[in-house]
Protein backbone atom coordinates (compact mmCIF):
# COMPACT_ATOMS: atom_id res chain seq x y z
CA UNK A 1 0.00 0.00 0.00
CA UNK A 2 1.46 3.52 -0.61
CA UNK A 3 1.59 6.35 2.32
CA UNK A 4 1.83 9.45 1.47
CA UNK A 5 4.92 11.50 2.78
CA UNK A 6 2.25 13.75 4.71
CA UNK A 7 1.63 10.60 6.39
CA UNK A 8 4.84 8.61 6.56
CA UNK A 9 5.94 8.30 10.48
CA UNK A 10 9.17 9.87 11.54
CA UNK A 11 12.59 7.77 11.17
CA UNK A 12 13.19 5.67 14.25
CA UNK A 13 16.58 7.49 16.01
CA UNK A 14 19.57 5.59 14.15
CA UNK A 15 21.07 2.99 17.15
CA UNK A 16 24.53 2.63 18.49
CA UNK A 17 23.57 -1.15 18.64
CA UNK A 18 26.16 -2.25 15.30
CA UNK A 19 28.86 -0.13 16.75
CA UNK A 20 32.15 -2.46 18.10
CA UNK A 21 32.98 -1.45 21.82
CA UNK A 22 35.99 -3.16 24.02
CA UNK A 23 35.98 -3.17 27.36
CA UNK A 24 39.37 -2.35 29.25
CA UNK A 25 39.80 -3.56 33.10
CA UNK A 26 42.83 -2.65 35.32
CA UNK A 27 43.24 -4.80 37.98
CA UNK A 28 45.73 -4.92 40.65
CA UNK A 29 46.09 -8.37 43.32
CA UNK A 30 42.22 -8.15 43.52
CA UNK A 31 41.79 -11.29 41.99
CA UNK A 32 38.51 -12.65 43.56
CA UNK A 33 36.78 -9.32 42.23
CA UNK A 34 38.22 -9.20 38.78
CA UNK A 35 36.86 -12.92 38.51
CA UNK A 36 33.50 -11.61 39.39
CA UNK A 37 33.98 -8.83 36.71
CA UNK A 38 35.00 -10.52 33.76
CA UNK A 39 32.39 -13.17 34.34
CA UNK A 40 29.87 -10.20 33.67
CA UNK A 41 31.36 -8.81 31.03
CA UNK A 42 31.90 -12.11 28.84
CA UNK A 43 28.52 -12.90 29.28
CA UNK A 44 27.34 -10.40 27.17
CA UNK A 45 26.62 -11.07 23.74
CA UNK A 46 29.81 -10.62 20.93
CA UNK A 47 27.30 -7.47 19.16
CA UNK A 48 27.15 -6.27 22.56
CA UNK A 49 31.37 -6.74 23.49
CA UNK A 50 33.57 -7.35 21.07
CA UNK A 51 36.81 -7.83 23.10
CA UNK A 52 37.54 -7.08 26.91
CA UNK A 53 41.75 -5.65 27.27
CA UNK A 54 42.93 -6.42 30.94
CA UNK A 55 45.53 -4.49 31.69
CA UNK A 56 47.67 -6.43 34.94
CA UNK A 57 49.32 -3.84 36.69
CA UNK A 58 52.33 -6.44 37.84
CA UNK A 59 49.68 -8.13 40.29
CA UNK A 60 51.42 -10.83 42.92
CA UNK A 61 48.39 -12.47 44.30
CA UNK A 62 48.17 -15.00 41.16
CA UNK A 63 46.52 -12.98 38.85
CA UNK A 64 48.71 -13.76 36.12
CA UNK A 65 49.17 -17.12 36.51
CA UNK A 66 44.99 -17.23 36.21
CA UNK A 67 44.66 -15.11 33.00
CA UNK A 68 47.00 -17.50 31.83
CA UNK A 69 44.81 -20.27 32.49
CA UNK A 70 41.65 -18.44 30.59
CA UNK A 71 41.17 -19.16 26.47
CA UNK A 72 37.93 -16.75 25.70
CA UNK A 73 38.79 -15.95 22.59
CA UNK A 74 37.28 -12.12 23.42
CA UNK A 75 40.20 -11.71 26.09
CA UNK A 76 43.31 -9.91 25.61
CA UNK A 77 45.71 -9.40 28.63
CA UNK A 78 48.18 -7.25 29.01
CA UNK A 79 50.75 -8.42 31.55
CA UNK A 80 53.15 -5.42 33.03
CA UNK A 81 56.22 -5.89 34.54
CA UNK A 82 55.47 -2.63 37.51
CA UNK A 83 52.09 -1.24 38.57
CA UNK A 84 51.52 1.95 36.75
CA UNK A 85 48.56 2.55 38.65
CA UNK A 86 45.09 3.48 37.52
CA UNK A 87 46.37 6.27 35.51
CA UNK A 88 48.95 4.23 33.69
CA UNK A 89 46.94 1.00 33.44
CA UNK A 90 43.66 2.77 31.93
CA UNK A 91 46.72 4.97 29.36
CA UNK A 92 48.15 1.84 28.14
CA UNK A 93 44.83 -0.35 28.16
CA UNK A 94 43.29 2.05 26.22
CA UNK A 95 46.45 2.53 23.84
CA UNK A 96 45.77 -1.62 23.06
CA UNK A 97 42.50 -1.30 22.44
CA UNK A 98 42.85 1.48 20.10
CA UNK A 99 45.93 0.05 18.37
CA UNK A 100 44.79 -3.66 18.07
CA UNK A 101 41.00 -3.73 18.39
CA UNK A 102 39.59 -1.17 16.27
CA UNK A 103 37.11 -0.12 18.25
CA UNK A 104 34.28 2.06 17.69
CA UNK A 105 33.30 2.59 21.54
CA UNK A 106 35.88 1.80 24.92
CA UNK A 107 34.00 1.98 28.06
CA UNK A 108 36.68 1.44 30.94
CA UNK A 109 36.62 0.13 34.56
CA UNK A 110 38.34 -1.32 37.46
CA UNK A 111 38.65 -4.93 38.73
CA UNK A 112 35.73 -4.40 41.01
CA UNK A 113 33.73 -2.50 38.87
CA UNK A 114 31.11 -4.35 36.11
CA UNK A 115 27.86 -3.65 34.01
CA UNK A 116 25.04 -4.53 35.53
CA UNK A 117 22.72 -7.23 33.79
CA UNK A 118 21.38 -5.67 30.41
CA UNK A 119 24.30 -3.06 31.04
CA UNK A 120 25.77 -2.83 27.58
CA UNK A 121 22.24 -3.47 26.15
CA UNK A 122 21.32 -0.04 27.12
CA UNK A 123 24.00 1.35 26.02
CA UNK A 124 23.68 -0.03 22.29
CA UNK A 125 20.17 1.32 22.51
CA UNK A 126 21.07 4.76 22.92
CA UNK A 127 21.05 6.97 19.83
CA UNK A 128 24.03 7.76 17.80
CA UNK A 129 25.01 10.72 17.15
CA UNK A 130 23.87 12.02 20.93
CA UNK A 131 27.14 11.86 22.55
CA UNK A 132 30.98 11.41 22.84
CA UNK A 133 31.10 10.00 25.79
CA UNK A 134 28.19 8.00 28.06
CA UNK A 135 28.46 8.20 31.64
CA UNK A 136 27.08 5.23 33.33
CA UNK A 137 24.74 5.32 36.44
CA UNK A 138 26.71 3.86 38.99
CA UNK A 139 25.25 1.69 42.16
CA UNK A 140 27.11 -0.34 44.87
CA UNK A 141 26.14 -4.18 44.49
CA UNK A 142 23.24 -3.72 47.70
CA UNK A 143 21.77 -1.21 45.08
CA UNK A 144 22.26 2.49 46.37
CA UNK A 145 24.24 5.21 44.61
CA UNK A 146 28.17 5.05 44.66
CA UNK A 147 28.40 8.41 46.07
CA UNK A 148 32.43 8.25 44.92
CA UNK A 149 31.09 7.51 40.64
CA UNK A 150 28.45 10.51 40.84
CA UNK A 151 29.12 12.54 37.88
CA UNK A 152 29.13 16.34 37.97
CA UNK A 153 28.80 19.28 36.50
CA UNK A 154 32.15 22.61 36.86
CA UNK A 155 30.76 24.80 38.71
CA UNK A 156 32.92 27.40 37.31
CA UNK A 157 30.64 26.47 33.78
CA UNK A 158 27.87 26.53 35.69
CA UNK A 159 26.16 29.80 37.57
CA UNK A 160 23.43 27.43 39.17
CA UNK A 161 26.14 24.59 40.10
CA UNK A 162 28.62 27.27 41.22
CA UNK A 163 25.62 29.36 43.60
CA UNK A 164 24.99 26.16 45.29
CA UNK A 165 28.52 25.33 46.07
CA UNK A 166 29.03 28.82 46.95
CA UNK A 167 25.99 28.71 49.63
CA UNK A 168 27.58 25.47 51.44
CA UNK A 169 26.57 22.93 49.57
CA UNK A 170 29.20 21.26 49.56
CA UNK A 171 30.03 18.13 46.73
CA UNK A 172 26.15 18.13 46.74
CA UNK A 173 26.23 21.93 44.88
CA UNK A 174 28.07 20.07 41.66
CA UNK A 175 27.54 16.92 42.23
CA UNK A 176 24.13 15.42 40.09
CA UNK A 177 21.52 15.27 42.32
CA UNK A 178 20.17 11.53 43.79
CA UNK A 179 16.54 12.45 41.43
CA UNK A 180 18.54 12.31 38.70
CA UNK A 181 19.21 8.74 38.73
CA UNK A 182 15.42 8.45 37.68
CA UNK A 183 15.06 10.79 34.96
CA UNK A 184 16.41 11.15 31.46
CA UNK A 185 19.81 11.53 29.89
CA UNK A 186 21.81 14.94 30.26
CA UNK A 187 25.15 16.70 30.24
CA UNK A 188 27.60 16.10 32.23
CA UNK A 189 31.09 17.67 32.84
CA UNK A 190 33.09 15.12 34.75
CA UNK A 191 32.55 11.58 35.64
CA UNK A 192 34.61 8.50 36.69
CA UNK A 193 36.43 5.90 34.97
CA UNK A 194 33.76 3.18 36.24
CA UNK A 195 31.35 2.65 33.33
CA UNK A 196 33.12 5.23 31.11
CA UNK A 197 32.00 4.92 27.79
CA UNK A 198 33.90 7.16 25.07
CA UNK A 199 34.17 6.85 21.33
CA UNK A 200 37.52 6.17 19.56
CA UNK A 201 37.11 9.33 17.64
CA UNK A 202 37.39 11.45 20.62
CA UNK A 203 39.84 9.50 21.49
CA UNK A 204 41.76 9.62 19.03
CA UNK A 205 41.16 13.81 18.69
CA UNK A 206 42.67 14.39 22.97
CA UNK A 207 44.52 10.99 23.76
CA UNK A 208 44.93 9.18 26.67
CA UNK A 209 45.03 9.36 30.19
CA UNK A 210 48.11 11.22 31.47
CA UNK A 211 50.12 8.26 33.11
CA UNK A 212 51.92 10.01 35.41
CA UNK A 213 49.24 10.84 37.42
CA UNK A 214 49.65 6.82 38.74
CA UNK A 215 46.29 7.01 41.10
CA UNK A 216 43.55 9.55 41.74
CA UNK A 217 41.60 12.35 39.61
CA UNK A 218 43.25 11.01 36.42
CA UNK A 219 39.75 10.20 35.77
CA UNK A 220 38.53 13.66 36.48
CA UNK A 221 41.00 15.29 34.71
CA UNK A 222 40.37 13.24 31.47
CA UNK A 223 36.70 13.90 31.42
CA UNK A 224 37.14 17.62 32.22
CA UNK A 225 39.47 18.06 29.17
CA UNK A 226 37.21 16.01 27.15
CA UNK A 227 34.13 18.27 28.14
CA UNK A 228 36.97 21.18 27.54
CA UNK A 229 37.81 20.10 24.01
CA UNK A 230 34.03 20.27 23.17
CA UNK A 231 33.33 16.84 23.22
CA UNK A 232 29.71 16.00 24.82
CA UNK A 233 29.51 13.82 27.89
CA UNK A 234 26.29 12.59 28.86
CA UNK A 235 25.28 11.03 31.70
CA UNK A 236 22.59 7.96 30.82
CA UNK A 237 20.77 6.54 34.03
CA UNK A 238 19.79 4.02 31.70
CA UNK A 239 22.91 2.06 31.67
CA UNK A 240 23.81 0.81 35.25
CA UNK A 241 26.98 -0.36 36.41
CA UNK A 242 27.92 -2.17 40.14
CA UNK A 243 30.71 -1.37 41.97
CA UNK A 244 31.79 -3.58 44.42
CA UNK A 245 33.15 -0.76 46.72
CA UNK A 246 32.72 -2.70 49.73
CA UNK A 247 35.48 -0.59 52.12
CA UNK A 248 37.92 1.92 51.62
CA UNK A 249 41.30 -0.42 51.09
CA UNK A 250 44.15 -1.03 49.17
CA UNK A 251 45.28 -4.09 47.89
CA UNK A 252 46.82 -5.45 51.06
CA UNK A 253 43.51 -5.06 52.30
CA UNK A 254 44.35 -2.02 54.38
CA UNK A 255 42.36 0.93 55.13
CA UNK A 256 42.82 3.25 52.46
CA UNK A 257 41.20 6.21 54.52
CA UNK A 258 41.20 5.91 58.18
CA UNK A 259 40.35 8.59 60.10
CA UNK A 260 40.78 11.16 57.46
CA UNK A 261 44.58 9.68 57.17
CA UNK A 262 45.45 7.90 53.56
CA UNK A 263 47.38 4.64 53.63
CA UNK A 264 49.83 3.91 52.58
CA UNK A 265 51.33 7.31 53.18
CA UNK A 266 52.92 7.78 49.66
CA UNK A 267 49.46 8.64 48.67
CA UNK A 268 49.51 12.00 50.50
CA UNK A 269 51.30 13.31 47.05
CA UNK A 270 49.33 11.70 44.85
CA UNK A 271 46.21 13.29 45.97
CA UNK A 272 46.92 16.69 46.63
CA UNK A 273 49.32 16.96 43.56
CA UNK A 274 46.48 15.94 40.87
CA UNK A 275 43.94 17.67 43.04
CA UNK A 276 45.25 20.46 42.07
CA UNK A 277 45.71 19.92 38.33
CA UNK A 278 42.06 19.41 38.74
CA UNK A 279 41.60 23.03 40.24
CA UNK A 280 43.43 24.92 37.98
CA UNK A 281 41.70 22.59 34.80
CA UNK A 282 38.10 23.38 36.09
CA UNK A 283 38.51 26.92 37.99
CA UNK A 284 40.01 28.81 35.25
CA UNK A 285 41.08 32.27 36.07
CA UNK A 286 39.90 31.42 39.47
CA UNK A 287 42.45 28.94 40.14
CA UNK A 288 44.62 31.30 42.90
CA UNK A 289 41.45 32.10 44.83
CA UNK A 290 40.24 28.14 45.51
CA UNK A 291 43.94 28.03 46.35
CA UNK A 292 43.88 30.80 49.32
CA UNK A 293 40.64 28.65 50.77
CA UNK A 294 41.94 24.62 50.01
CA UNK A 295 45.48 25.22 51.43
CA UNK A 296 44.55 26.35 54.62
CA UNK A 297 42.06 23.23 54.71
CA UNK A 298 44.97 20.67 53.50
CA UNK A 299 47.61 21.96 56.88
CA UNK A 300 45.27 21.48 58.83
CA UNK A 301 45.37 17.55 57.95
CA UNK A 302 48.48 17.20 59.83
CA UNK A 303 46.62 16.46 63.27
CA UNK A 304 45.16 13.06 61.53
CA UNK A 305 49.39 11.65 60.79
CA UNK A 306 50.42 11.35 64.13
CA UNK A 307 54.23 9.75 64.88
CA UNK A 308 54.71 10.85 60.41
CA UNK A 309 53.70 14.38 60.59
CA UNK A 310 56.77 15.18 58.87
CA UNK A 311 56.46 13.14 56.28
CA UNK A 312 53.31 14.17 56.03
CA UNK A 313 54.14 17.79 55.54
CA UNK A 314 57.11 16.86 53.53
CA UNK A 315 54.96 15.31 50.96
CA UNK A 316 52.13 17.53 51.14
CA UNK A 317 54.55 20.12 50.26
CA UNK A 318 56.46 18.59 46.92
CA UNK A 319 53.00 17.74 46.14
CA UNK A 320 51.85 21.15 46.19
CA UNK A 321 55.32 22.56 44.25
CA UNK A 322 54.49 20.26 41.59
CA UNK A 323 50.93 20.83 41.06
CA UNK A 324 51.53 24.28 40.71
CA UNK A 325 54.42 23.90 38.32
CA UNK A 326 53.48 20.62 36.27
CA UNK A 327 56.08 18.74 37.42
CA UNK A 328 55.87 15.28 39.01
CA UNK A 329 58.34 12.61 40.90
CA UNK A 330 59.01 8.88 39.89
CA UNK A 331 56.78 6.40 42.06
CA UNK A 332 60.30 5.18 43.12
CA UNK A 333 61.42 8.77 44.43
CA UNK A 334 57.25 9.09 46.01
CA UNK A 335 57.60 5.81 47.99
CA UNK A 336 61.53 7.09 49.21
CA UNK A 337 60.29 10.59 50.28
CA UNK A 338 57.54 8.58 52.56
CA UNK A 339 59.61 6.47 53.93
CA UNK A 340 58.67 2.97 52.19
CA UNK A 341 60.23 0.71 49.78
Amino acid sequence: MHVSPTTERPAEPKSLVKCRLVAVVVTYNRLNKLKVSLTRLLESAANELAMVVVVNNASTDGTGEWLAKQNDPRLDVMHCRINSGGAGGFASGMARAMEVHAPDWIVVMDDDGRPEPGGLAAFHRLPAGKWDAVAAAVYFPSGEICEMNRPSRNPFWHSREFLRTLIGGGRSGFHISPESYKGEGFQVDVTSFVGFFVSAKMVSRIGYPDPTLFIYGDDGIYTLGLSKSGGRIGFEPSVRFEHDLTSFTSASGQKAVQRGRLIPLWKVYYYHRNLLYLYRLAAGVFFWPVLLVVLPKWLTKVRHYSGDRSAFLHLLGRAILDGLSGKGLTHQEVLRRSGEK
